[in-house]
């Protein structure tokens, strides 16, 4: 591709990590949020000619100012960020338990969240482009009037929409108004990837191969679906494959999900793949992808820190 971009769409929180009920650290995060900082770390340190673009809100308060300069500092333009007047950034409380998964607890004001139309008007999508979206923000009915028309222009324009859904147990009693946004970003979608726990909460099935054949494949044919430690399954209209997760010793497993979005672009990067190309690619390509994604997810939950280090 003669021009690329990488533009995630999706939320900003602080992040509170705490183990045995103390906190250990306070950390910028969101799901694509903590995508784009990795790609800023690798692909910003490496490819002057491949803008980093993130179209999000903060509050306007001290913890806004410290996720938008966190940005700046990783790479990542700040043109399209929403600081929103009188609300406050929201916030994460993340609980290690003995095996270093997270429990979450969330402090967010949906309600007020808002996209400021000067802030996305100039953002005109590319065919080379690379969207990352994903998580509550990409399905909230407050911010669904932005969200759909910058997706929309993305799936329009020919750039390849990456979409992680990302789905919390918290969202479960939200199924019924925000399934049709669901649905429509599946549509729009180019890959989608998705754990067996989120189709749970949706769907009540947690087996891949009825995620994709019941749910998917009708709308988006390249699916990718994580399962933790065990097995990826990935499906595309001529592969079904299964490749093996190695076993590590997990510092935190927060942003596991996300690294492996980022490490996936990061490999769309490399292998300079066009949205076109993905339709089409054999089974090879696909296990390089996959093994990139891997690669940045190990990094990460070997580190207390949401992104991979610097």
């Amino acid at each position: 591709m003669s021009y690329r971009r990488i533009i995630g769409i999706g939320e900003t929180v602080l992040d509170v990590i705490f183990r045995n009920d103390q906190p250990l650290a306070a950390v910028p995060g969101g799901s694509a949020f903590n995508a784009m900082v990795s790609l800023g770390r690798s692909i910003g340190k490496e490819r002057d000619d491949i803008p980093i673009l993130m179209i999000t809100e903060t509050g306007d308060d001290h913890i806004g100012d410290i996720v938008v300069k966190f940005m700046s500092d990783n790479n990542i333009s700040t043109d399209a960020v929403t600081r929103n007047k009188g609300t406050q950034t929201h916030l994460s409380m993340a609980f290690l338990d003995e095996n270093n998964d997270a429990q979450y607890e969330f402090y967010k004001d949906y309600a007020n969240a808002s996209l400021k139309a000067d802030k996305v008007a100039n953002v005109e999508f590319r065919e080379g482009d690379i969207v990352l979206f994903g998580s509550f923000f990409a399905i909230n009915p407050v911010l669904r009037q932005y969200t759909r028309k910058l997706l929309t222009a993305a799936h329009d324009a020919g750039a390849i929409l990456y979409y992680d859904l990302n789905f919390r147990k918290t969202h479960i009693k939200d199924i019924p108004e925000v399934m049709d946004n669901i649905v429509e970003n599946f549509q729009l979608a180019t890959i989608v990837r998705g754990s067996t726990e989120d189709f749970g909460y949706l769907f009540g099935t947690s087996v891949p191969q009825e995620i994709y054949e019941i749910h998917m494949r009708k709308h988006c044919n390249l699916f990718i679906c994580t399962d933790s430690c065990r097995p990826i399954a990935l499906f595309t209209p001529e592969i079904s494959a299964q490749y093996p997760v190695e076993q590590i010793k997990t510092v935190s497993t927060i942003g596991a999900g996300d690294n492996f979005n980022a490490g996936m672009v990061y490999g769309i990067i490399q292998q300079n793949l066009s949205k076109t190309e993905l339709s089409v690619i054999g089974e090879t390509t696909w296990s390089n992808l996959i093994a990139s994604g891997q690669s940045f997810s190990k990094k990460v939950c070997q580190s207390i820190f949401n992104y991979i280090e610097l």
